[in-house]
């Protein structure tokens, strides 16, 4: 007997998500390669919510489903002020380094790639930002982009 019509497919989440970066990464074992796909997600619900989430899996689906899952299990409530931010900030995370600064409402989303996506998942509408490192690592840019959304309160 066929046990697959006996599970369901879970609903749809309330949560948006969006696909941050794919990396196909390799370990070498005595028998060769083993390939595997490291998925970064940023999820959020568009009113103030936002978590990130990591993970790899033996295939792209697996594991961009692991890291949707790992995002809605660690999501942060963001303060919003009609449509932005309350104050600048500065957030960190190694050698990464982004500023988050308010604008007035209708000045839009002024942010390049990562940030934007993430400003667009927590629901700023609009919002000055500047990566200030080097660094183009856009899975350090969302966790220094994370580590300003969390020093707002």
């Amino acid at each position: 007997m066929n046990n697959r019509k006996f599970f369901k497919r879970k609903d749809k989440s309330e949560y948006k998500s969006k696909l941050l970066d794919l990396a196909r990464v390799t370990r070498v074992t005595a028998g060769g390669r083993r390939l595997r796909f490291r998925a970064v997600v940023v999820v959020g619900d568009q009113k103030g919510k936002i978590g990130l989430g990591v993970s790899k899996g033996e295939t792209v689906r697996l594991g961009i489903d692991k890291a949707r899952n790992i995002a809605e299990k660690s999501l942060l409530k963001v303060p919003l002020e009609e449509g932005t931010i309350a104050y600048p900030i500065q957030g960190k995370f190694n050698s990464s380094s982004v500023l988050l600064k308010p604008k007035l409402a209708g000045g839009g989303l002024t942010a390049g790639g990562t940030v934007r996506i993430m400003c667009e998942m927590v629901g700023i509408k609009s919002i000055s930002s500047k990566i200030l490192s080097r660094s183009k690592n856009k899975l350090n840019i969302a966790r220094a982009t994370l580590n300003a959304l969390e020093k707002l309160e």
